[in-house]
């Protein structure tokens, strides 16, 4: 590690419910052996009080369950850093140079607004394909560009992140990185897939939540309606509702998803602000045109 230049300064933002303890207490002894950086934490209670937090580091409590994109922009507006590191409290930094390291990415090439590690499950060393933010996910050794991220593990510039308004807050779960990732697009910047930095996190399946298929049926539509131009919405939603009927067997499932498109069309997406058709045509030539 150099020492000609200024060390990088991060701040990590993580979140807690007090629902996993002994994940919760490896993650943060990972977080906190990091070197080569200025590092600042603050952990945010979403609905409780902090259980287990080591010494030294700041804690928010939020009387409510705000959803973990509202939670992560309260960490983000109580942590300090030039780079902001969103941290899952059940993942783990293998080794202590990996923030260092991921910093290190945004300094060669300065339209770099967010970098992606590369995430494996601790036990199989698997990266599952919606962890891989780019395209060929069956090769997630390679790096890239990216318009997409995995939320859960993933570093962001502070000035890029404020200005484009940070995390939708009211999605509360699911598709935020997305919208995130887009709004950084559109202020003409990109993404980096970081493959040779791994973190470690359990291969979890997110329809473990009880309101996975319509919070991710409402926030899919929302996603279109507040960021694209307005040709391509009904194109979006034309191809994600018939992915969905084809790809779902499920009765129960399939009738969640329907509620939740209703729902989304309903309104509620907050701020309408359409990305301009050059953002339109520098994703698809990155391979991910916003269809």
């Amino acid at each position: 590690m150099s020492t000609g230049t200024p060390r990088p300064t991060v701040g990590a933002v993580v979140l807690t419910m007090n629902d996993r303890p002994e994940e919760f207490s490896v993650a943060m002894n990972s977080l906190l052996s990091q070197q080569g950086i200025d590092l600042d934490v603050v952990v945010v209670g979403n609905g409780c009080a902090p259980d287990q937090v080591p010494g030294g580091v700041r804690t928010v409590e939020l009387p409510t369950n705000v959803g973990i994109p509202e939670g992560r922009n309260v960490g983000a507006a109580n942590v300090k850093g030039d780079l902001i590191f969103f941290f899952d409290n059940d993942a783990v930094l293998p080794a202590p140079d990996a923030l260092f390291r991921l910093a290190a990415e945004f300094t060669r090439d300065p339209r770099r607004a967010f970098v992606q590690p590369r995430i494996a499950d601790p036990v199989t060393g698997r990266t599952l394909r919606r962890w891989v933010p780019r395209l060929r996910v069956s090769h997630p050794d390679r790096s890239g560009t990216v318009t997409v991220m995995a939320e859960g593990v993933v570093m962001v510039r502070r000035d890029l992140f404020e200005a484009v308004g940070g995390w939708p807050g009211h999605f509360f779960l699911f598709h935020e990185g997305v919208d995130l990732a887009w709004r950084l697009w559109d202020r003409g910047c990109i993404g980096h897939y970081a493959p040779d930095v791994i973190v470690h996190h359990p291969a979890t399946d997110p329809a473990r939540h009880a309101a996975f298929y319509r919070l991710n049926a409402r926030n899919r539509v929302w996603l279109a309606l507040r960021n694209l131009p307005a040709p391509l919405i009904p194109l979006n939603l034309a191809i994600w509702a018939l992915t969905t009927l084809w790809r779902f067997r499920d009765p129960a499932a399939l009738r969640a998803s329907l509620a939740g498109l209703a729902e989304g069309l309903r309104g509620g997406h907050g701020a309408r602000t359409p990305m301009r058709w050059s953002t339109v045509a520098r994703l698809a030539r990155a391979g991910r045109p916003p269809v």
